[in-house]
């Protein structure tokens, strides 16, 4: 089986990205980027974003979760710390967030190193869910083998009646990670594929350097 795919062809001409025109701060950026994406209706999910992780058996592994939180700390989202990802964290908080924004011709590389959020965030995060996400969290052994979906479903069935109309608690082994930025790439898509690329890194004074990479 193969398919040669060299005719796939975009020319990238929507935006450019100088210096210029940018906040010393890059959260101060990804925001503006982030207002201008969920204000353009070029994405379903905005907070979309990839999380890159190195695991025991020393390959990375990269999934898609989604952003709940941005301040000026960092990037927070929710998951099973017993998951493959928890794990890996656990052993190595070094992680990659990439966010990538066809519709604004746009990627956001973030380095940064994964926390724990504090035992009362994740309970806020997690009494805001939707009460069949809350029983998903119980159900779930994330990245555990199962034998097959009936496994998820009558546990669910089971839990559904177990918690009708009653207050779910947050499992402990289910909660947030905060990602502290250390570096913070910007990608605007431009013509003949001489894409801007804007880098922000940390310095020990904790200003950030902004340099220019070739694309």
């Amino acid at each position: 089986m193969q398919k040669d795919l060299s005719d796939y062809r975009k020319t990238y001409d929507k935006s450019e990205l100088t210096e210029q025109e940018v906040s010393d701060n890059p959260l101060q950026l990804f925001q503006t980027w982030f207002y201008e994406v969920e204000a353009s209706d070029s994405v379903d999910e905005a907070n979309a974003m990839s999380v890159a992780t190195i695991g025991a058996d020393g390959f990375p592994k990269t999934r898609v979760v989604l952003l709940k939180k941005y301040t000026h700390e960092g990037f927070i989202f929710y998951t099973n710390y017993e998951s493959e990802k928890g794990k890996a964290i656990a052993e190595n908080p070094n992680v990659c967030l990439s966010f990538f924004w066809p519709g604004m011709e746009r990627q956001i590389i973030i380095k940064g190193k994964a926390e724990k959020v504090s035992e009362n965030m994740s309970d806020g995060y997690f009494e805001s869910r939707p009460h069949g996400s809350q029983l998903g969290a119980l159900v779930s052994h994330q990245s555990s083998v199962i034998a097959n979906r009936a496994v998820l479903e009558d546990e669910l069935q089971s839990l559904e009646t177990q918690f009708e109309g009653k207050h779910v608690p947050r499992p402990s082994h289910w909660g947030g990670y905060l990602v502290r930025p250390e570096s913070m790439e910007f990608w605007q898509g431009r013509p003949n594929r001489l894409h801007d690329r804007l880098r922000y890194t940390l310095q020990e004074d904790f200003d950030w350097k902004l340099e220019r990479l070739a694309p």
